[in-house]
């Protein structure tokens, strides 16, 4: 029973050490990578073609948005009266 155990101690830690040595590699080559980038003056590019989309804001004083706010105000109240 003591050598199964062993055995899977040894696996275990084969495989933690494993994983550990690969995202230690994987830091390390994306900090190169980076460090390669920021050399070169690749950094500070920025993306061409992406535009900001401006958000469309709702009327202020619209009947219809006000009847929603008050039907989603009820449905908030009534809720949370039944779910005390």
């Amino acid at each position: 029973m003591s050598e199964l155990l062993a055995e899977g101690l040894f696996l275990m830690l084969f495989g933690m050490g494993t994983v550990a040595a690969f995202l230690t590699i994987l830091v390390l080559t994306t900090k190169g990578m980076s460090a390669l980038l920021i050399r070169f003056g690749f950094a500070n590019i920025e993306p061409q073609g992406i535009a900001p989309h401006p958000v469309a804001q709702p009327a202020k004083n619209d009947p219809q948005n006000e009847e929603l706010v008050a039907v989603i105000t009820a449905a908030i109240q009534q809720f949370r009266s039944r779910h005390k």
